[in-house]
């Protein structure tokens, strides 16, 4: 209870009860999960395989702050895209989000323990991961852990640090410098801009920003190509509102970006596999 009333000033609105968006006759597509995590939360999350007879890798996809929560993929015709490009999906609930129960700050941990359930549901295949917003920038201090089973992922409009993208809230901003104070050494180590230069076993990363994004600037892309400790492409649209490239005049051209990225990263990983056996 008090973790939740901590997050009120931030995710208040959004803390909602879920509404599956999945039409009644596809939901047998999709495997119900259930992950206990670090943060002191058990994630639901959805699971669904590709629809190509050749499964390329499974990912994993972080949604951004909102009501719909792992919804937003469905709706936008994510996981529609990557399930027929060949790509198991796997949408879950950050903590205290959807389905999922309330745990502490550390949306890390969530991100950690629901690639590790990936690797177990598909084990011989690559992971990736794919966030944005809330979902990615948790995911550069996730991708520092030594336990994360990532090979590759998709960072789409990511704050660098906590405080650059709540000081246009005022009442989440003041919240947030009291947090900082009373817990100095938690705050070093959800510093994104800086856990991202720990980043291990990823071999690859595509950070994807819009030039328009009030609420995250492009700048912040550059800020973490320039810490990434792995090979990183830097890709940008010109003109869409912060995590709704999909709803953009770039649709067609982000797609494929993604499609592609996804393809290149779980075809080097296959190989690089087999050429171990």
């Amino acid at each position: 209870m008090l973790y939740k009333i901590l997050k009120y000033p931030f995710f208040g609105n959004y803390m909602v009860k879920w509404r599956n968006p999945i039409p009644a006759d596809e939901r047998k597509e999709w495997r119900q999960l259930t992950v206990k995590s670090k943060s002191g939360a058990t994630l639901k999350g959805l699971f669904a395989s590709s629809k190509t007879v050749n499964e390329k890798a499974t990912i994993v996809l972080g949604h951004p702050m909102g009501k719909e929560a792992k919804g937003y993929f469905i709706k936008r015709g994510y996981t529609d895209l990557l399930r027929k490009n060949g790509f198991n999906t796997l949408i879950f609930d950050i903590n205290g989000f959807g389905e999922s129960t309330n745990g502490n700050f550390s949306y890390f941990e969530d991100i950690v323990a629901i690639g590790i359930k990936a690797k177990t549901i598909t084990p011989k295949l690559p992971i990736g991961y794919f966030g944005i917003s809330l979902g990615d920038q948790w995911s550069t201090i996730a991708f520092a852990d030594e336990g994360h089973r990532y090979d590759f992922a998709i960072v789409e409009s990511s704050a660098t640090t906590l405080e650059e993208f709540w000081k246009r809230f005022p009442f989440a901003y003041r919240t947030l410098k009291f947090l900082n104070i009373i817990l100095p050494k938690y705050t070093r180590k959800i510093k994104m801009i800086e856990r991202i230069k720990e980043a291990k076993r990823l071999k690859s990363l595509l950070l994807i920003y819009s030039h328009k994004d009030s609420w995250v600037p492009f700048d912040m892309g550059r800020r973490f190509l320039k810490n990434s400790p792995v090979p990183t492409e830097l890709w940008s649209v010109e003109d869409s509102r912060h995590a709704e490239i999909m709803r953009s005049k770039h649709k067609k051209e982000y797609q494929e970006k993604i499609v592609s990225f996804f393809n290149t990263e779980s075809r080097k990983v296959a190989i690089g596999d087999n050429s171990q056996n």
